[in-house]
């Protein structure tokens, strides 16, 4: 893809987060409830946090072409194969005090929390979820996946909250009236851009910057945005890497943001619990097939033609392709692992190098000979198998085995009560006002939609 395409694609991408977060700060201004107002304005919070992960995309990919034309270009080096992390059942452990859980006395201390996930310009945000003192855990049941990640990701996950019992007045979101939707859509992208810029890096200290001390509040917005509804800040984070990818369900450190004045507080335990699994392409992916030769007896000239294929943890080969195709048991098996050695021999066989692969079988250290029938076969065989190797030693555990990853739960539309706001200001002709909203976009339909179906 050329520098021009792909600057064109991640200008496209800020320009959509820039039309949602027109379109949710336009709906924060139609909030008659308070529910209402905390989803608008967790998505204000989370397309911000996009735009300002695609600004620091496009400003390295920038940077990346002038050193290119500058003929200072980056090191060459191997990169590791990309692959899929899922992160699911994340629960955070509340600790409240005896009076407050057990005795129900004093105020009652209500919050809205969600979580916002970060790896590379890649970021989620979970449901979000109304806690108080009834609640021992704050459960998200999502399963989020990031599917292009390197094994050198950092996944930042943030816990926003927000007081939900403070004093809510519609009239003092702005006034309720469906034709301020149809407003700015229309404007060019550069100004949008433009937009985004100015917001972004005003709330990059927050987000790049990263590690916001006790009392941070979410991005800020534009001066007409950060007027609106309720505030989300900072209540926790933590920083998940390669190595706490393991089986089954563990724990994790949280880094406190807040103190317990704040009226956004929770009492957290200080640690969270999820399932944190990967899924490298190398492993769920074939990685190289073709014909290849295999010589059975070490000491005869003995060579068997088979068809090879490079999956996982292991060089299969079958009789045939249609062997393969037929899901037959191939005819041998050799493991592949991160410490698996792979050489070329110095000396031709029939015109063609040997390629001696070095691995464990049966508990054993054993070296399996193979051959192909061009030169070019051979080079195409053996960097395939180095970059296999390589690619399991930067994955490390998460090649042990492929682990399993369960798809996103879909968040299905439900259609929508009569006489709720999305009912008032996106049907064309609304029996009451018979407003019509010609230019709504399709990401702002869905945005909508998405908010306000019944829960």
């Amino acid at each position: 893809m050329s520098n021009n395409v792909q600057d064109e694609v991640v200008l496209k991408q800020i320009e959509k987060e820039v039309r949602m977060r027109e379109g949710a700060s336009k709906l924060l201004g139609h909030c008659s409830r308070r529910e209402q107002a905390l989803e608008a304005s967790k998505s204000l919070l989370t397309c911000n946090a996009r735009i300002l992960a695609l600004l620091s995309q496009l400003q390295g990919m920038r940077k990346a072409q002038i050193l290119h034309r500058a003929e200072r270009r980056p090191s060459e080096d191997v990169v590791p194969c990309l692959g899929k992390v899922a992160l699911s059942d994340l629960r955070i452990p509340l600790m409240w005090k005896d009076s407050e859980y057990f005795k129900n006395k004093g105020e009652l201390h209500r919050c809205a929390v969600f979580c916002l996930l970060h790896c590379g310009t890649e970021i989620h945000d979970t449901d979000m979820v109304m806690v108080d003192r009834t609640l021992t855990d704050i459960c998200f049941e999502d399963t989020i996946v990031f599917k292009e990640v390197g094994p050198g990701f950092q996944l930042r996950v943030e816990i926003y909250s927000s007081s939900a019992v403070e004093d809510f007045s519609p009239g003092s979101l702005g006034p309720r009236r469906g034709s301020y939707l149809g407003g700015s859509l229309g404007c060019s992208s550069g100004k949008k851009i433009r937009a985004a810029l100015e917001s972004a890096a005003v709330c990059g200290s927050v987000l790049s910057g990263g590690f916001a001390g006790p009392g941070s509040v979410s991005p800020p917005l534009s001066p007409n945005m950060s007027r609106l509804g309720p505030k989300y800040n900072l209540l926790a984070y933590t920083t998940l890497r390669i190595e706490h990818i393991k089986e089954g369900f563990k724990t994790h450190d949280l880094s406190i943001a807040a103190t317990e004045d704040n009226p956004f507080w929770l009492p957290l335990y200080g640690n969270m619990c999820c399932r944190l699994t990967a899924q490298p392409n190398c492993m769920s992916q074939p990685v190289m097939s073709g014909p290849l030769r295999v010589k059975l007896e070490e000491e005869l000239n003995c060579w068997e033609n088979v068809y090879g294929v490079l999956r996982g943890q292991s060089l299969l080969g079958y009789q045939s392709e249609e062997d393969l195709e037929s899901e037959d048991e191939p005819l041998f098996v050799i493991s592949i692992k991160k410490d698996t050695l792979v050489c070329i021999s110095e000396t031709d066989t029939d015109h063609c190098q040997s390629i001696y692969i070095s691995t464990e079988h049966e508990g054993e250290d054993v070296t399996f000979t193979l051959a192909t029938h061009a030169p070019e076969d051979t080079q195409r065989w053996t960097e395939a198998l180095w970059l296999h190797v390589f690619n399991m030693s930067q994955w490390k555990q998460c090649c042990d085995h492929l682990m399993k990853i369960e798809m996103p739960r879909s968040r299905k539309a439900i259609t929508v009560k009569q006489g709720s706001l999305y009912h008032e200001i996106v049907t064309p002709s609304s029996p009451r006002e018979g407003l019509v909203v010609p230019d709504l976009s399709a990401e702002i339909r869905t945005l909508l939609y998405s908010y306000y179906k019944e829960r």
